[in-house]
């Protein structure tokens, strides 16, 4: 595979054995690339507001892939008042005695909004699978609830961008110990992270089911080898752009002519 592209395909049976792993960029194209994503991003909020369109990103992937960091790229270059970022932890109370979807569709984007999720309903195919917190037929029928109600969200007309970043064991563990030692990113490690190590093969045999049977025509997956942070994060925004641009017009409107003409006028007065 390219070094400056993500293999799209999610053909084979275990669609994470096909990433290249080593896929990196220099920063210089980097730097270019993530100002034109960042860019392109900014037109399409814009859009969106305008035109009261609505979009959702779903981020999944390893502990310590890189998901917050692409999140922050986003935000950084998006007005809040078009962007709102759910970190998604374990169900409550609540949310235990209801469908497990429903507290996702309370966190669906309103008009002229986009809604990102870090991490998502793909717990239950996921976590709750591996950790038993699920029965296997809640989470064997779950795909196809899944799909389903993704299916009803872009009937709808809302855009969404899937992602799923992987990075291998010895580099996760390099970021854990670089989590470790700085007293600002400490907050971000627990104990939990450690555990799931145990359980690194069940965790992959179910992200490449959950990529295999997930990834529809209205909904694909993107998977990205993310062992070089600067090519995740470059590869995370662009498919967030083209795939919240799809079918939008992100021609800029013209300025209104009575603002222009009260602009005018009061120039004249300074």
């Amino acid at each position: 595979m390219s070094k400056n592209r993500v293999d799209r395909s999610q053909e084979t049976h275990r669609p994470l054995a096909r990433l290249d792993m080593t896929s990196s960029l220099a920063r210089e194209d980097y730097d270019a690339r993530l100002k034109a994503a960042q860019t392109r991003l900014m037109e399409i909020y814009q859009a969106y507001l305008r035109q009261g369109r609505t979009g959702v990103v779903v981020m999944e992937g390893w502990d310590a892939a890189g998901k917050g960091g692409a999140i922050r790229r986003m935000a950084a270059v998006m007005d809040p008042r078009a962007l709102k970022v759910w970190p998604i932890a374990a169900p409550n109370e609540v949310d235990q005695r209801r469908h497990y979807l429903a507290r996702f569709w309370e966190k669906l984007p309103p008009t002229g909004e986009i809604s990102v999720f870090d991490r998502s309903w793909y717990g239950r195919v996921l976590v709750e699978r591996v950790e038993g917190f699920a029965e296997p037929s809640a989470w064997g029928r779950a795909f196809d609830e899944i799909n389903e109600f993704e299916r009803m969200i872009v009937d709808s007309g809302t855009r969404i961008a899937k992602m799923f970043l992987y990075i291998t064991p010895d580099e996760q563990l390099k970021r854990f110990e670089e989590r470790l030692e700085d007293p600002l990113k400490r907050w971000k490690l627990s104990y939990e992270d450690f555990r799931n190590r145990d359980k690194w093969d069940a965790y992959e045999d179910a992200a490449n089911e959950m990529l295999e049977r997930t990834s529809t025509r209205q909904a694909p997956w993107l998977a990205v080898p993310a062992n070089h942070k600067h090519f995740a994060r470059v590869a995370v925004l662009e498919h967030v752009a083209e795939r919240l641009a799809e079918g939008i017009d992100l021609t800029p409107p013209e300025a209104d002519p009575k603002i222009r003409k009260q602009f005018e006028k009061e120039r004249k007065k300074g």
